[in-house]
């Protein structure tokens, strides 16, 4: 129709990846705080004389103006940015850190596979996410733990909170020492799977303390208790998502990524396919 515009609105969003289109175009993953997770273009961004293209990285906490239906209901599925404001540009800091930059990676990579459905508002996970990176930037807590503590909180936003308390089959209450990624978490005796996880006590404490945010408890765990947790974090996760997160192997936990409990999960032979993910280049898997 002559003399059509397309509709603009504003939202603040969290970058989550972005991807190369024709020779100066991106492709812009957003994950936004009123209209869930959408894909815009941004037009002439790789020129050097883009006056937003900086803005538009990994990891940016952004105001952004799109132009098409918010709704998705008419119109192109991809979305055209019209202006950009940085609110807080958190990537500029990951850049020289390997550990930080691996595990904002990661926390991106999760916030996409738990947004399936495009424009279906998050506003939970969109402040988890945000929250997540927050507190990378600020070196609050150790890397590993603020990346499990989003694993986990994300997990229970989508209905798959690992059973801690109680036994993941029958619910009996109480400390239970094994745990099944396909049964659902801790096990107890009569519910023990062939091929269940022995992990120590204060491994689940630990998973405890990240999905209620006690960090005086998680602060104060020793290296070998975090290993073991982030094993059984990441095997949990991707047993639900029924695909390896392609960032996860690569994330600096101070040891071989897939060591130990991952491999004992009884995961479906998923935490062996997670073993042999191989190494993938993280900051092209996000920029391209």
């Amino acid at each position: 129709m002559a003399g059509y515009r397309r509709q603009l609105y504003r939202d603040d969003a969290v970058v989550l990846r972005v991807q190369k289109l024709g020779e100066s175009d991106r492709i812009i993953t957003l994950l936004t705080r009123r209209h869930g997770r959408l894909r815009a273009v941004a037009r002439g961004v790789r020129r050097t004389t883009s006056k937003f293209g900086a803005r538009l990285e990994p990891f940016g906490h952004v105001d952004v103006q799109l132009a098409g239906d918010p709704k998705g209901n008419t119109g192109s599925a991809l979305h055209s940015v019209s202006q950009v404001e940085g609110i807080d540009l958190y990537g500029k800091r990951f850049l020289g850190d390997y550990p930080r930059y691996t595990a904002a990676s990661a926390i991106a990579e999760t916030a996409e596979r738990l947004t399936p459905v495009e424009r279906e508002p998050s506003l939970r996970l969109f402040q988890l996410t945000l929250g997540a990176l927050k507190s990378l930037a600020r070196g609050e807590h150790a890397t590993t733990l603020v990346l499990d503590a989003y694993l986990l909180r994300g997990m229970a936003l989508a209905g798959w909170a690992p059973a801690l308390i109680a036994c993941a089959v029958c619910g009996t209450p109480g400390r239970h020492r094994a745990f099944s990624v396909p049964a659902g978490g801790a096990v107890c005796p009569d519910c023990r799977p062939p091929g269940a996880a022995h992990p120590a006590p204060a491994t689940i404490d630990l998973m405890s303390a990240l999905t209620s945010g006690d960090w005086v408890l998680a602060d104060a765990t020793e290296t070998g208790v975090r290993r073991e947790c982030s094993g059984l974090v990441a095997a949990h996760l991707q047993w639900h998502l029924e695909r390896a997160l392609r960032s996860l192997p690569l994330v600096d936990r101070g040891a071989t990524p897939t060591a130990g409990p991952v491999r004992q999960a009884g995961a479906g032979g998923l935490p062996g396919r997670v073993a042999e993910a191989g190494a993938v280049d993280v900051s092209r898997e996000m920029t391209e």
